[in-house]
Order: C-alpha cells, then sequence, then structure tokens
C-alpha cells in the first residue's frame, strides 16, 4: 500500500463515519475514525495520518478550533466536509488553514478526487527541495531567481502584480487561497477594494496565461470564497 494513502477521519455522525470508512477502504486507503476534536488531536499526535478529514460540527468543539490548532504544530492537509455550506463557513475554515472544503451531501466520487489533489500536493512538496528556484505545472514554468514566467517557453510579460499573483498561487497549488489571504499577503490587509482590484488583476492574469478563460486549466475560481491553482 502507497505510504501516502493514511487517513484520519474526524467525524461525530455515525452513519456518515461508516460511509466514509467503507468507501475509503474500498478505495485502498488506510482508516482512523473518532469522534470528536480531542480524540483527533490524540490521533494526530499518537500516530501517522497523511491527510484529514474532517466536519465543523463536533460535539466538543468547533472545527475551526482544531484546524486552528493543529496548524501550531502540524501542516497536515486538512479536508473539511461539512453540512454548512454558507461562504462564511468556508471562509473561516479555509483562512484557519483548511486546504479544502466539500459540502454535505457530497458524493464518493469528488471525495476521492478531493483526496487525490491533496495526496499530489503532498507528493509536489516531497519533491520539490527547499533550495529549487523553477516551478513547473504543466506548461507552465516560473523561474523565481529571475522573475520571469514562461507559458510553453514564451516568455509572458506580466506586470509586478501579476507576477506577485502567480507566485503566491503557485506557492500553494491544489490549495483554495481565499479572498482575505489574498489579499493580506499581497496588500497587507482585507479591504472590500483590495477584493475588487484582486478580481481585477486575477482577470489580466487569466487572460495571459489561459487558452480558453471561459474554461480555465490552471486558474480556478471558488465563488464566494477565492482562487486555486490545479495541479497538472
Amino acid at each position: 500500500m502507497n505510504s501516502k494513502n493514511r487517513i484520519l477521519v474526524i467525524e461525530d455522525d455515525i452513519q456518515i463515519r461508516k460511509l466514509m470508512m467503507t468507501s475509503l477502504k474500498s478505495n485502498g486507503y488506510s482508516v482512523e475514525c473518532v469522534s470528536d476534536g480531542n480524540a483527533g488531536i490524540m490521533a494526530l499526535t499518537g500516530a501517522k495520518a497523511d491527510i484529514v478529514l474532517l466536519d465543523l460540527g463536533l460535539p466538543d468543539m468547533d472545527g475551526v478550533e482544531l484546524i486552528r490548532k493543529v496548524r501550531e504544530w502540524s501542516q497536515i492537509p486538512i479536508i473539511v466536509v461539512s453540512a454548512r455550506s454558507e461562504d462564511e463557513d468556508k471562509i473561516a475554515a479555509l483562512d484557519n488553514g483548511a486546504d479544502d472544503y466539500l459540502v454535505k451531501p457530497f458524493s464518493v466520487d469528488e471525495l476521492m478526487a478531493r483526496i487525490r489533489v491533496a495526496q499530489r500536493r503532498i507528493l509536489s512538496a516531497e519533491m520539490a527541495d527547499e533550495t529549487n528556484t523553477v516551478f513547473k505545472n504543466g506548461d507552465l514554468l516560473i523561474d523565481y531567481v529571475a522573475r520571469i514566467a514562461y507559458l510553453k517557453d514564451r516568455e509572458l510579460s506580466l506586470t509586478p502584480m501579476e507576477y506577485r499573483l502567480l507566485c503566491l498561487l503557485a506557492k500553494n497549488v491544489g490549495k483554495v487561497l481565499t479572498y482575505t489571504f489574498i489579499t493580506g499577503q499581497i496588500w497587507g490587509n482585507t479591504l472590500e477594494s483590495d477584493v475588487a482590484s484582486l478580481r481585477v488583476f486575477m482577470a489580466s492574469l487569466r487572460k495571459k496565461i489561459e487558452v480558453d478563460t471561459a474554461h480555465p486549466v490552471y486558474i480556478q475560481t471558488h465563488i464566494g470564497t477565492g482562487y486555486r491553482m490545479l495541479k497538472l
């Protein structure tokens, strides 16, 4: 079994927990399930897991609080699987360190797809040396030393702001970045005017790296939440 197939499920609903366990095991994953936040933290500190599937409505603590606690000492991928579908809930989870957000009820196929994305992020992080000066994703290449980006070996004419946005997405490839996170990283604050500016800059960046902006390959929009660079 692949060493990156160990998943911790933190879910208090017994039926959903059983569904997840059965589905994950049938897809070749090793699974541990717990029903509350404190048990989840103990499981993470006491045994090795590669990915966490987390419900937000836990009996002993809110899932966002758990994310915040785990992020104090671990960067393990956390996929929230929650019945909370409001943008505010998604943004709170993602801003506090969740990597992805799936709304209940969910299809097993979509859950498996989200897990595969997380696995690709783990693999990419392990393969990338900390001193690596080049990022490559599909036909997109970024030379961090030269501060130049290429698409199909053609140099892209990017403004400084577009380049900063592209690098931020690239360094978090596969992860949903909220508007708040992006504007905080780029401008240092989260004013509404900055979110509006972000949309303008992102539209401009997309025109330069996407063959068809109506069907983007590199930058995916999560409406009401933020953006994600897809791992190709």
